[in-house]
């Protein structure tokens, strides 16, 4: 049997050893999937650990996405401009690294929450490992406009920096700026800062968002809970990270099984199940 895990400090709270089990359910598939929690500073002995006693591939979460990309000699180009990894494949070519956040957020914006990238205007908030992960295929997806704001501004100025070429590429227009440092409104406005871990403040003004307009929040739960009702004050659509979440693994699941499993439903199950009401002792 394929063994399959998620690494992280924490991952007890992770979702995914449930997602990979209903994946492996509905495509007919044989493997195990579980938490492995990776002390701080043994994150490469814990992989290496893993992948000798059998691991195919694992999934990486806070806070050793960056250290997992530069842990594997070969790389997706994904991988590669977000410069972090959250799912590695070991095969007999060697170690693999892979970045399936950004193209779990986007399907999940446009499939799930039905509202197509090309030619918007979109904010992304924050400048850390979760905005590099999705960055490269936020622009991708060709929106007319793409700026990335955050508490630092010449960290945002790096991020940019960094997917100039890519932006060029793709004919999308890239900005940055501190949080404050926004137009008047955009059609999508997407939470990739840790205020929501934090408990922080919502990190831009209101006038980011216009009534009809779509914000996400890449976090889902209790956390996400304050940026959503945020945004629902403004007339906006909100969205939390579950559908990212599942589509996120969808991919990897597809990196390493050559499967790509139906998320619907799955999204559906999952969200009754954060949502229904915790069992009383």
């Amino acid at each position: 049997m394929d063994r399959y895990a998620v690494l992280g400090n924490p991952v007890a709270h992770s979702r995914s050893p449930w997602i990979h089990a209903a994946f492996a359910r509905a495509t007919q598939q044989t493997l195990s999937y579980e938490r492995v929690l990776a002390p701080l500073d043994d994150f490469v002995g814990t992989v290496r650990r893993f992948a000798a006693e059998g691991g195919a591939g694992c999934n990486i979460t806070v806070p050793f996405k960056f250290e997992a990309f530069a842990l594997c000699p070969r790389q997706s180009e994904r991988a590669q401009l977000a410069q972090a990894a959250n799912t590695l494949r070991f095969d007999a070519e060697g170690w693999w690294a892979d970045n399936t956040d950004g193209v779990g957020l986007v399907r999940d914006i446009e499939v799930h929450g039905q509202r197509p990238l090309a030619g918007a205007r979109v904010l992304l908030i924050g400048a850390g490992g979760a905005a590099a992960g999705v960055l490269g295929p936020l622009i991708a997806a060709r929106p007319a406009a793409l700026r990335v704001v955050n508490r630092s501004p010449d960290k945002a100025q790096a991020l940019i920096h960094s997917h100039q070429a890519w932006g060029e590429e793709h004919g999308v227009s890239l900005s940055q700026g501190g949080l404050s440092d926004v137009e008047d409104a955009y059609d999508v406005v997407i939470n990739g800062s840790a205020s929501s871990l934090s408990g922080g403040a919502i990190p831009v003004p209101d006038r980011v968002l216009a009534p009809g307009s779509l914000a996400v929040d890449m976090m889902y739960g209790p956390a996400a809970q304050p940026f959503l009702d945020w945004a629902r004050a403004q007339g906006a659509l909100a969205r939390d990270g579950l559908g990212m979440l599942v589509e996120q693994a969808a991919e990897a699941f597809w990196v390493w099984r050559g499967v790509r499993p139906e998320t619907a439903p799955i999204l559906a199950d999952l969200r009754a199940a954060v949502s229904a009401p915790a069992p009383q002792p």
